[in-house]
């Protein structure tokens, strides 16, 4: 008896150690716009894509139409995997272009 007790208060043990770790890595899971894909931009509201846009580009020029465009990429079929700080940047090239022409 005492040795079934033993492995079973061993097993439970172990079994909540898995559990608390599990707990942590789904808690720390990050959350930020800047650094997720274009299906997390598509299901954020306007003032996180807007902030997103804002800090990646770190000017508040043309943020307006910096969001447009990344919405028109994400739009795009099969772009879901791509980054959002990818698709800003591409997108910020492309208005400095328009700009200096």
């Amino acid at each position: 008896m005492k040795f079934l007790k033993k492995y079973l208060k061993f097993f439970i043990g172990v079994a909540v150690l898995i559990f608390v770790i599990i707990v942590f890595l789904f808690a720390m899971k990050s959350t930020d716009l800047e650094n997720g894909s274009l299906r997390q931009w598509r299901g954020a509201d306007l003032t996180r894509r807007t902030a997103a846009a804002q800090i990646l580009s770190a000017s508040d020029k043309n943020i307006d139409l910096l969001v447009q465009c990344v919405d028109k990429i994400a739009s795009l079929p099969d772009s879901g995997d791509m980054l959002v700080r990818d698709a800003v940047a591409l997108c910020y090239t492309g208005i400095q272009v328009n700009q200096n022409n």
